[in-house]
């Protein structure tokens, strides 16, 4: 089994990826509009697990894993066409997080 990639060793793949074509990374709406469609069809693969409305018959199942992965590579587009480190990112949020609802939430008891 091979190690999990850093953040920004999934970026830079990615990047390897598009940047090996002519036409390189689309512009950010489009990327914005992509990310929705991905959204949509994660939402719709949970909807059929979790949610009331089931697919049709004719409606081919994807694992959520696949969903999530096709989210995940079109976010990571977006963030290397806009120069953004998805680590740092990420970073910048959980210091907000921590910070600003640090008592929103019930914390769960430590146990020793």
């Amino acid at each position: 089994m091979e190690p999990s990639k850093s953040m920004a060793q999934m970026q830079q793949d990615v990047d390897a990826y598009i940047t090996s074509f002519k036409e390189g990374y689309f512009p950010p709406m489009e990327l914005v509009a992509r990310l929705t469609e991905e959204l949509g069809e994660l939402s719709r693969e949970v909807q059929d697990r979790y949610g009331m409305k089931k697919k049709k018959s004719t409606e081919a199942v994807r694992t959520l894993e696949e969903e999530t992965g096709d989210l995940l590579f079109v976010l990571i587009c977006f963030a290397n066409s806009q120069n953004i480190d998805l680590s740092e990112a990420l970073e910048s949020v959980m210091t907000k997080f921590n910070t600003r609802d640090a008592d929103r939430w019930t914390k769960k008891e430590e146990t020793t």
